[in-house]
């Protein structure tokens, strides 16, 4: 294949499949103050966190990593700012110390954090500002969980670069498209990826194991398991399920994301992993596939967007799909249809917030996409003019982020609004 998009592609899963320590968005709070405290070169007095709408909505519900119970923004800025190591990027929590602990509590209860609405801004969009007497500090992060736009010192801009998607990016997604994703899972050199994958599927594991042995949220991925037995369906729809309920939930163990999001990692990783297993397939074939899933899904999100009112697991678990279609031995149209159906069923599913609900979520878009694969391979397939169907794939993916970048806009407000309710 052509060697530039080999490059590009090749280069956007090691840009994505990064570990990150809890759900990213809380430690994207966190990692912008421990940035803004490393700036201000003290212990803040005082700190303002401004965020996004959607960031609001995904910190609200989810436990702190590290900290036990705690929730909440002010928790995630005031621990960040104490114990936090901006160079981990999104581990920044994994060296908290039962002092830094105790010290957040302190700080918390002194109440030195408040927390304003930005509106009008990206849906993903972080201001961190702190001071200590007349020394200030402000960290702004927007588009990624990690993309800093701007940093000051005392009112004066030591770094800014331009406040746009494009640029949360080092590579250049405009190249992504199901043919070219389908040929290079089918040539890519497997030395190239099999490290990255090898440690997703390994820290996803083992955050799925935790979530079945501990009691963790509504323990969705063991309730699957004792319910509908431990058949490769069930497990497939468990595992992720159950790294989700301790993800959100405080588990310290770290998740390799995909497309920003670890529930999205968990959900197009471990199904493939676990049929991969099942089949008996090499560990070519196996890499091939996670790499065919991984990077469907990161298509997916760059049309809709890195946070939306549209689930997440919808368009991990397409990926999915894709993957565990492709270990039967499906070929490119079987795969695109899988798609398809996936989308046409599961597409409704709004994100409500980053919370324990959050794993049966996934269970409900994986069961969907093996349906979608079995159907496929059937011969079934939703038409295009039925909903949102388009007359191929790729026009349906266009079809669907429209939908949810575009139209969604409205109940992604009102789901904020609700959720901000006494």
């Amino acid at each position: 294949m052509d060697e530039r998009i080999y490059r590009e592609y090749l280069a956007i899963l090691k840009e994505e499949l990064v570990p990150a320590l809890g759900c990213t968005e809380p430690i994207a709070i966190a990692y912008g103050a421990a940035k803004a405290r490393e700036v201000l070169g003290a212990l803040p007095e005082q700190i303002t966190v401004c965020c996004s709408g959607n960031i609001i909505k995904n910190v609200k519900a989810v436990i702190v990593p590290t900290t036990g119970d705690m929730k909440g923004i002010e928790c995630s800025a005031v621990l960040g700012a104490v114990g936090g190591r901006a160079d981990k990027e999104l581990e920044v929590l994994s060296e908290v110390t039962d002092e830094d602990l105790k010290l957040t509590k302190k700080l918390l209860a002194e109440k030195i954090c408040r927390v304003e609405l930005l509106e009008g801004v990206s849906n993903l969009q972080i201001i961190v500002k702190m001071s200590k007497g007349e020394e200030s500090s402000l960290v702004e992060i927007a588009f990624a969980h990690t993309n800093i736009v701007r940093i000051e010192k005392n009112g004066e801009v030591l770094f800014r670069k331009k406040l746009e998607a494009s640029a949360a990016a080092s590579t250049d997604r405009s190249l992504l498209n199901l043919r070219d994703i389908y040929d290079f899972a089918c040539q890519v050199r497997v030395e190239d990826v099999q490290e990255l994958l090898e440690r997703q599927v390994s820290c996803n594991y083992a955050i799925a194991r935790e979530g079945l042995a501990g009691n963790y949220g509504a323990r969705v991925g063991a309730t699957i398991l004792k319910y509908y037995g431990d058949g490769i369906r069930s497990r497939a729809r468990a595992l992720p399920a159950a790294g989700s309920d301790a993800r959100m939930n405080g588990c310290i163990r770290p998740v390799v994301i995909n497309s920003g999001s670890g529930n999205q990692g968990m959900t197009v990783s471990l199904p493939v992993a676990e049929y991969a297993a099942e089949l008996g397939v090499s560990d070519e074939k196996k890499y091939r596939a996670l790499t065919l899933s991984n990077l469907i899904a990161i298509y997916q999100k760059n049309e809709l967007g890195k946070l939306s009112a549209y689930c997440g697991a919808v368009s991990a678990a397409a990926g999915a799909g894709a993957g565990i279609a492709y270990l039967h031995g499906a070929n490119f149209d079987i795969i695109s249809e899988t798609i398809v159906n996936t989308l046409a069923d599961v597409s409704g599913i709004v994100c409500d917030g980053a919370k324990a609900s959050c794993a049966a979520k996934i269970a409900s878009s994986v069961d969907a996409a093996i349906l979608s694969y079995q159907m496929a391979a059937d011969n079934h397939c939703f038409q295009p003019g039925e909903g949102l169907v388009k007359e191929d794939a790729e026009a349906t993916i266009r079809s669907y982020g429209r939908m949810g970048r575009e139209g969604m806009r409205s109940t992604d407000v009102e789901i904020l609004k609700i959720m901000l309710e006494p």
